[in-house]
Order: structure tokens, then sequence, then C-alpha cells
């Protein structure tokens, strides 16, 4: 249950220690001195560093851009404190033995250890738990001390950490013993791609699964929704509307504007979409060249005409100037009316399917809310000749449900962890389990291990592994929970 309190003072951090505790990326701190258990303070940004050393050696290579913009955003007269911390544990090291350990799991390189500790002879490594707070409050700039006091009290409460409890509790341990970071090429990875993350949405959505792996970030924070990613619940809507201005020259833009949000989706899916090739007199609306070949003709109205599958076949002939490439392509006819009797037997004839915008709209929410969950392989199989709604949504169904079977084995390694108190778990040990937890569907201990070692991959990171002499001795722990479908 979280509790409020009010404080008032702040710990000084240097601005790029601070930056790297809100990200998650390390979960302490080097202090002046020694720091009680169970202390709370704000957490309050400076430009200094703990030694003399520059900041290029100060920090590890992967770490150095961050920091760097971290104190280039320093104020001069104010800074900003956007967080509240709690001391967990406050280490004293004082031998450089444990050093090159310490170093591999935060972002201050070695050197910079060994001169604080030649320097002060001891290094006071303060394990913070660190909480969001709800407004940042801006404070004058001081140097020089440990702690300083705040202009006012700030009540501040558990309510936002930066980890929840499982998450800080694994990194703790880790941290103690120091145990070597399991994924550092991942760690780099992350660094590589951290300033994309502003003008990119791809690259924040990996930058985002990469740190749920790592541990870096709680998973209710990655799941809160994206406004770049709203037009999702437009398609059909667009599609709707092109319906209610079927009449007047209203009707083309609400047309065009239906052409490019299925342009988008199909992108979103995974398709490469030509868009040098956008439709207009004599041109398909749609062209995708990859993973096979996709042609697509957009239906406003209330009606979808009988011409449409003729239009299709002439246009999408000329633009893949083959028809026995014509003939292998993907084929559909999207529009929010209802076909008529001709077209159904026309499409059927033809090999064209007949979505509903409504289905393109199911499936990119199954994309988003599963990234990579659609294997457009496979849908091409369910593109059935004709009315294709049905079969396309059998599709959606079957992801959903491998889906939940996944996370249901995540789970099963989560409570089994929670419950027994054991680190990691053989798959044995699952496989006896999964019998008495109300399981979707049966499943041999094979193939239990095999969606274990798919949900271990870097790419997914639901649960770890650590491999044994042979698979059976393999072992897995819990890492994130896969959220169950809700569709």
């Amino acid at each position: 249950m979280s509790h409020s309190v009010v404080i008032s003072i702040a710990l000084c951090l240097p601005a790029s220690d601070i930056e790297a505790l809100l990200q998650g990326r390390i979960i302490a701190a080097i202090s002046n001195k020694f720091i009680a258990q169970g202390r709370e303070f704000a957490l309050c940004p400076t430009d200094g560093l703990m030694n003399v050393l520059p900041v290029e050696r100060y920090y590890h290579s992967s770490f150095l851009p961050i920091a760097q913009t971290a104190f280039s955003q320093f104020g001069t007269e104010t800074v900003s404190i956007k967080a509240s911390a709690r001391c967990e544990l406050c280490q004293i090291i004082n031998s450089a033995e444990s050093l090159a350990a310490l170093s591999s799991l935060t972002i201050w390189t070695q050197e910079a250890l060994q001169e604080i500790l030649t320097q002060r002879q001891n290094i006071f490594l303060a394990y913070l738990r660190v909480y969001y707070l709800p407004k940042a409050i801006e404070v004058p700039v001081k140097k020089n001390s440990q702690f300083v006091a705040l202009p006012e009290g700030v009540t501040v409460s558990q309510a936002n950490p930066v980890l929840n409890d499982r998450l800080f509790t694994i990194r703790k341990h880790q941290l103690e013993t120091r145990q070597p970071p399991p994924h550092p090429e991942l760690e780099n990875l992350q660094s590589a791609i951290a300033f994309l993350t502003i003008t990119n949405p791809a690259a924040k959505q990996l930058d985002q699964d990469i740190k749920a792996f790592l541990g870096w970030t709680t998973e209710e924070l990655i799941q809160q929704s994206d406004p770049d990613l709203a037009w999702i619940n437009d398609i059909a809507a667009l599609g709707d509307r092109s319906i209610e201005q079927d009449k007047g020259k209203s009707n083309y833009q609400a047309g065009t504007d239906f052409e490019n949000i299925v342009r988008k989706s199909l992108e979103f899916l995974g398709f490469t979409v030509d868009y040098f090739h956008k439709g207009g007199a004599g041109g398909v609306d749609v062209f995708c060249s990859k993973p096979y070949p996709l042609v697509a003709e957009c239906k406003a109205g209330k009606k979808i005409p009988n011409p449409t599958a003729v239009q299709l076949l002439n246009l999408g002939t000329l633009r893949l100037q083959s028809q026995e490439l014509f003939h292998q392509a993907a084929k559909l006819i999207i529009g929010p009316g209802e076909p008529t009797t001709q077209l159904k037997n026309a499409a059927t004839i033809q090999g064209m399917s007949i979505i509903n915008p409504q289905t393109l709209q199911n499936l990119v929410k199954l994309q988003h809310n599963y990234r990579g969950s659609v294997d457009l392989l496979k849908l091409k199989e369910y593109l059935k000749p004709g009315y294709s709604d049905n079969e396309v949504d059998k599709y959606i169904q079957q992801v959903y449900k491998a889906i939940q079977l996944r996370s249901h084995l995540v789970q099963l390694v989560k409570k089994h962890q929670d419950n027994t108190g054991d680190k990691n778990v053989e798959v044995a040990t699952l496989f006896g389990a999964y019998g008495y937890s109300n399981p979707p569907q049966p499943l041999k201990i094979e193939e239990i291990y095999e969606i274990l070692v798919e949900l271990s991959s870097p790419l997914t990171g639901y649960v770890g592994r650590i491999k044994g002499e042979d698979w059976r001795r393999d072992r897995f722990y819990f890492l994130r929970d896969l959220p169950t479908p809700q569709n």
C-alpha cells in the first residue's frame, strides 16, 4: 500500500546520475557520506562529479551521450527536481577487488571508481528506490553540498515508482552479489538507439522493449497508450464516414482519407507499401511488394459496385505487368459497404478477398498490442476468395489463443517462484505444475520447453533462461508479464 510523507531535504547528485536512476539504468548512487537505511529525500541535480576526472573517463562510452545531454540541459540559476528516493541500503566499499564487477553493473568506469576510492578511501554506494514526483519543482542551484534544504516541504508517495517491487528486488540482489549483467550487448544497443526515439516511433517501441527485457522499466509504464497510434481506432470510422458522405463532392475526400488509412494500416502490419503508386485514375489504390505482392482496391459507399473486380483485375495486371504474377498476388477489396451478389461471385472466381474496414482495424489492433504477432505469410492463407471477414477473424482468434497460452506459461513461472522462493525452475517442474493450473490446452513437456525458449528470446524477454547440460536441465525464471489478450 502506498504511503505519503513530507520531505524537506534533497540529496545532491550529478544530473547524469539522476537521469540514469530515472531511466532505470542504475538503482544506486555514490554518496559523499553514509546514508541511513530508510531515509527519504528528493533528488537534486548538480553539474559536478565525484572526482576530477573528465566526463569522458568518468562514464562508460555507451552512457556518455546521455550524460553529456543531461549536463548540457543543466540550468544556471535553478534546477528541476523530478523524483524522490528512499535509501534501501548503503554499502561501504573500501577495497578495489570488486570495482570491476561494480563498474559492469553501473554507468561508472572502473577508472572513476578507483579514483573515488583513492581520494576518499571509501565509496558509499546508496541503493535508492526512486519514485516520480507528481509535479517537478524548481529550486535554486546548490553547490558543494551533500544535502540541501528545500524551499518548502514536499509531499511524496510511492504511487509512481521507476521500478516495481519485483524488478527492484531482482536488481538489488544482482548488484549486492555483483552478478555480471546478463545482456551487455543489449545495453549497448539500447544506448545506441536512445536518441532515435525522439523522432522514430519504431525506435521508441524497440527502446521500451529492450528496457523491459533488461529490467530497467516497470511493465505498466510501457503499456501506456501511444498518442501517435490513435489513428488505429479511425480505420473503421473512416470507412463509415465514407458511407455517410456517399453523395456530393465531399465523397472524394472521404475516399482519399480511407485509401490513406488503409495504406498506413497495411504498412503497420509489415507490408512494404509502394508509395510511388497511390491510385488515382488508371492505377490501383494500394500496391505492396513485400513479403509478397498485394494489390488492393478501397471502395467507399453503401455498396461495393459490380465493376470493382474487373477494375482490380485490369489495373492489377497492368501494375504487375504479368498475368501469372497477378494470379500469385494477394488481391483485396476493402470497403464498408455491402458487396453485390455479382461482385461476390466475380471475386470468388478471380481469387479476390473482400474484407470490411473493421476487420482490418482488428488486425492492426492485434499487431499494436502484440508487436510481431501478425504473420503475414500465414495471414495470406486466410485471405480466401470471396467474402473473407470470417476467415480472417479465425486467424485473429488463433493468434489470441496462442498468446493466451504463452501468457499462462509466463504466469506459471512467476507463481512458482513466488510460492516456492526458487530463483529459477526446470521445465519438468513446470510440466508437473501445468496440469494443475487450469491450462488453456494440453501440452507435452517438449512443447512447453519450446514455448519457454521462445519466450526467453532477447526479442521477447518474458522469461529468462539458464542453459543446462541438456534441454531437460535448462532452467527458467520470470522477467516480465505478458498481458492476457482482451479481444
